[in-house]
């Protein structure tokens, strides 16, 4: 379990949230570093938390706070400089099929493929799947998310919304361990954005997958997550840990809503404050 301090919101039914799955993910005490043309930069400070199956667990925090350097480190673009990251009790050493990432880039997806291709390709190298068995999968994806009509078009056709959901179709149809996701719908207008994270959780209720989601955005943490750690201003530390299981899309008006994003605010950026 996480080592360091944790506040905890109640769930719907009054009683504080405890993961009902086994734990798929786990950080332990990870310093992460990154080298400028000047010096080394320290990314991150001790961080350790647990990812269980079938959470949306949100790593959230102000901008340089380490959260895409620690997402990068779990996918194994890069190493710890101390601690360790392990999936299923194995230490991650390099990438791999078992954890994809959707990035914010609208530029994710190869513009000669169709969409189709777009979302096979990647099942026939890692997966090893006939053509067949690839563009079946990737069919199925593609209606998940809405685009099935659009498995002959181009990328340069689709908007920016329409992007991010080929590249979704495209990392569940991989059936990854972890779906990672960094900052997936910050370059969205607000109303993209809104329907974008509806059609995150209506797939998160079909496909049940396991998301490790990177935002700065204290609302989007709060509707998407449903455990989120709070991470300092550089470098990042755990400031704290809580559930958010009673929010959804329909809570953004609330009062308890806007109380708690004040409560996240003061946490996040109130750096004499110790959170027991």
């Amino acid at each position: 379990m996480v080592a360091n301090p944790t506040l905890l919101f109640p769930n719907r039914d009054g009683q504080t949230a405890t993961p009902a799955s086994e734990r798929l993910l786990a950080v332990e005490n990870v310093n992460l570093e990154y080298r400028t043309r000047e010096r080394i930069v320290r990314a991150t400070h001790g961080v350790s938390f647990d990812v269980y199956g079938g959470d949306r667990f949100v790593l959230l925090g102000p901008s340089g706070c380490g959260k895409s350097t620690l997402l990068k480190a779990v996918a194994g673009f890069i190493q710890p400089t101390s601690g360790s990251i392990s999936l299923d009790g194995q230490i991650v050493r390099g990438p791999g099929a078992d954890r994809i990432v959707v990035f914010q880039e609208f530029d994710q997806l190869p513009p000669w493929k169709t969409v189709l291709q777009n979302v096979a390709f990647p099942l026939r190298v890692a997966k090893k799947l006939s053509r067949a068995e690839a563009n079946e999968r990737a069919l199925h994806y593609l209606e998940k998310v809405g685009l099935a009509s659009f498995a002959n078009a181009y990328p340069h056709t689709l908007s920016g919304g329409m992007k991010q959901r080929v590249a979704i179709a495209r990392a569940l149809a991989m059936q990854p361990r972890v779906l990672l996701m960094d900052e997936p719908f910050a370059a969205l207008d607000a109303l993209t954005r809104r329907k974008m994270q509806e059609e995150l959780l209506r797939l998160w209720e079909e496909v049940n997958f396991t998301l490790l989601f990177v935002t700065h955005s204290i609302e989007e943490a709060l509707v998407v997550g449903n455990r989120i750690l709070l991470l300092s201003p550089h470098p990042g530390r755990v400031r704290a840990e809580l559930n958010s299981h009673q929010y959804s899309q329909d809570s953004f008006g609330r009062s308890d809503f806007q109380h708690s994003v004040a409560r996240i605010h003061h946490l996040l950026f109130e750096q004499t404050e110790t959170v027991q």
